[in-house]
């Protein structure tokens, strides 16, 4: 009565497989597929639950050939087996126990699975026959040998043949050859056994095998070639191996880290998050070619890690995350999506948005991009811009879409520091200090910023001004009214901006790697030392921010705006938009668009956007402001130098290439005189160019007679000078 009430008990098909768990938790995209495999039990290794129809072949005939030859003919009990056991037995010889899968199978998944291994006694025995046979009478074999392969123990910790086919091949249970399928039943008898006592296991099994297909007509080659070294090199990544996540099973372990952070999984679990699987393949794989690329052998960058995320700008839901790539990161582990660092000239556009708000510019605004002293503890602070020292009088467009440092710092005395760190705190950047702990640096990204808060906040752009948080599980609630950080108006118009490829030609020229085959906006940075390089934008659809840069804060070689983020940027959009295009958003009803002409030519003819009220057809320079702009310092009795100035330090520009820098030294007075730099002739241009070289020079103006007429000293800081790597060329 006992045996029968134990018989009963036995739980069905559907409640084994209910109840099994994943030793991991599974992040899964949005479209269900797995994403990233994270380990929570420790005390064993179980991967998904297999349907026999996923099982190769191969194992099941290798587990049937090794386990239970009769498996399909008996009932649950292998009389017949039994029988010779018993003789055996008898007789005091060594055979072949007679334990039936289904037997086996009673203590998998009954009280008898939690009980120590050991001898079983008479009445134990008894109990086992009597529930295989009740589970035969109940379970179809498909199921019995189903339930089976995912309950039996194989080697050390692993248990199932999920988490076994991972470990140890690294691939799906329906991709097992002949081999590994032999090698894996071999390990069901034996699953802590030696190299060699597996190998020879396995053989046996292999050679059954091969006589189930044997035609008589022509002799197989022998199985067991080599199958002691093949075993021990697959039995040894079970020791090595932390976790059995690779592939596409670790497409997001940083972002995996990120939902566990909110979500606490348990063992099993399963969370859908916002990511597209395919995206997220496509963006880490065009960051790692992006990577190779800047590290090719002819011309090392030394720039080992890289990191992009990608946001849809009308729901907020994160389509994308790659924390880090390519597989030379001295530290892999880092998030780069989440990292604080320092955002260089990416904060430009919403000083200019905040500007044009405050009604103090508008896109056709002139800023002198001239020596500006800024107050530091070493002297001057000049910024360096492109293949000139100082642009002259420019437009609000050249200086941002250029990405002009001076008139940027110039926009920010209008602001404010004070006022500007406000609004970036709005649109969610953590800035740990209040503006004027940064001072008028803030202009250049002094301050730290993350890659996700500063992509997130140039969503608020697309979205007409509106800061709203990002989403990265599947069942979010609904996104938030938001925060206001910017009028409709301005954001447009920096939108107009930063999508104008001829704004930006000063600096970057026409064809330039920040155009892509559709709509979009878009501003690169990169901080000081050359530790970081950005490029954010975005399109009608979607937000875009990578970055690239070492994850342990060595400095980069020659890594500019266009040549490190940008080409995996712009990868991204088009492959984002390969189906549907991106529109320009449609001007708000607060702008006007106004014929715009500038006195003297400063700038060409254009039309140009501003805000409604402030529109204005012609811009010129005061009589003041046009007569220091037109002073060429000509007096031939007053030779001098008149830049750079005495002290003058210049701090050259990380986002521009540094041979494409220049600083000019500029005299009056004429005659023969001759430029002598650290003691060497330089030339006698009245306006020549230099090359620009970290340290402390002196600069002298010589006449004819070799005598000192006038002379500077100056100094150079920037991200060019290094001991290790290459020489700049």
């Amino acid at each position: 009565m006992a045996l029968c009430a134990a018989a009963h008990a036995a739980p069905s098909f559907d409640d084994v497989r209910a109840n099994w768990r994943s030793s991991d938790w599974l992040l899964l995209a949005r479209d269900g597929e797995t994403l990233q495999r994270t380990r929570i039990d420790k005390s064993a290794r179980r991967g998904d639950w297999i349907a026999l129809a996923e099982v190769s072949p191969a194992l099941r005939e290798a587990i049937v050939v090794s386990e239970d030859k009769r498996f399909y003919e008996h009932a649950g009990v292998d009389w017949r087996g039994a029988a010779a056991a018993a003789w055996g037995n008898l007789w005091n010889t060594r055979t072949r126990g007679a334990s039936t899968m289904t037997m086996q199978l009673t203590g998998l998944i009954g009280d008898e699975s939690r009980k120590p291994s050991g001898r079983r006694s008479l009445a134990e025995k008894a109990q086992q026959t009597v529930s295989a046979l009740w589970l035969e009478r109940t379970w179809r074999k498909d199921q019995i040998l189903e339930a089976y392969l995912n309950l039996v123990p194989f080697r050390g910790e692993i248990i199932g043949l999920s988490a076994l086919s991972q470990t140890l091949f690294d691939k799906a249970p329906s991709g097992l050859d002949e081999r590994e399928a032999a090698l894996a039943a071999a390990l069901v008898r034996a699953p802590n056994a030696p190299y060699a006592k597996v190998a020879a296991r396995a053989c046996l099994i292999l050679r059954d095998m091969q006589s189930l297909h044997a035609d008589g007509k022509q002799k197989a080659a022998d199985p067991c070639v080599n199958l002691d070294s093949y075993a021990q090199l697959t039995l040894t990544r079970t020791a090595s191996a932390p976790s059995y996540a690779r592939g596409d099973d670790a497409l997001a372990p940083h972002f995996a880290r990120r939902v566990a952070g909110e979500v606490h999984p348990a063992a099993g679990a399963r969370a859908r998050s916002t990511l597209d699987a395919r995206l997220q393949r496509f963006a880490r794989d065009t960051l790692a070619r992006t990577l190779a690329e800047l590290n090719a052998r002819a011309h090392p960058r030394n720039v080992h890690d890289a990191a992009a995320i990608v946001i849809d700008n009308a729901s907020g839901e994160v389509l994308a995350w790659v924390g880090s790539a390519g597989g030379l990161s001295n530290a892999p582990e880092v998030d780069a999506v989440l990292a604080q660092r320092q955002a260089g000239s990416t904060l430009k556009p919403f000083l200019y948005a905040q500007a044009i708000d405050e009604k103090r510019l508008t896109a056709a605004t002139l800023l002198n991009d001239a020596p500006l002293d800024l107050a530091t503890g070493g002297g001057l602070y000049i910024p360096q811009n492109y293949d000139h020292d100082f642009k002259g009088w420019v437009s609000v467009r050249t200086a941002l879409g250029s990405s002009l440092n001076v008139p940027a710092v110039r926009a920010l005395v209008l602001v404010t520091p004070h006022r500007f760190a406000k609004t970036l705190v709005a649109l969610g950047l953590p800035l740990s200090q209040a503006g004027d702990y940064y001072g008028f640096s803030l202009a250049l990204g002094s301050a730290d910023v993350t890659l996700a808060s500063l992509t997130n906040a140039y969503r608020a752009l697309a979205n007409g001004g509106i800061a709203r948080p990002v989403f990265a599980l599947a069942d979010h609630p609904a996104a938030p009214a938001g925060t206001r950080a910017f009028s409709p108006e301005a954001s447009f118009i920096v939108t107009d901006i930063l999508a104008d490829n001829n704004a930006r030609t000063r600096t970057f020229g026409f064809d330039s790697v920040l155009a892509t085959r559709t709509f979009s906006a878009v501003k690169t940075g990169t901080s000081k030392d050359m530790r970081d390089n950005w490029t954010v934008g975005f399109t009608s659809r979607y937000t875009v921010g990578v970055w690239v840069g070492n994850a342990d804060g060595a400095p980069m070689w020659d890594v500019s705006g266009v040549t490190g983020a940008a080409p995996a940027w712009n990868a991204l959009v088009n492959y984002l938009h390969r189906r549907a295009g991106s529109r320009a958003p449609d001007a708000p009803p607060g702008v006007v668009k106004t014929r715009l002409a500038y006195q003297d030519d400063i700038e060409p003819a254009r039309d140009e956007w501003f805000v409604r009220g402030t529109q204005m057809d012609r811009i010129g320079l005061t009589a003041t402001a046009a007569a220091a702009t037109r002073t060429v310092r000509l007096d031939a009795k007053a030779a001098k130098i008149g830049a750079p100035t005495d002290g003058t330090i210049f701090a050259l520009d990380p986002d521009i290439p540094p041979a494409r820098q220049r600083v000019w030294f500029e005299r009056t007075g004429g005659g023969r005189l001759v430029w002598r730099l650290d003691g060497k002739p330089f030339g006698h241009d009245a306006r020549a160019a230099w090359l620009p070289w970290p340290g402390r020079h002196v600069l002298e103006l010589v006449d004819a007679r070799g005598e000192t007429v006038d002379k500077v000293g100056f100094e150079v800081r920037g991200a060019f000078a290094k001991t290790a790597g290459p020489a700049s060329k």
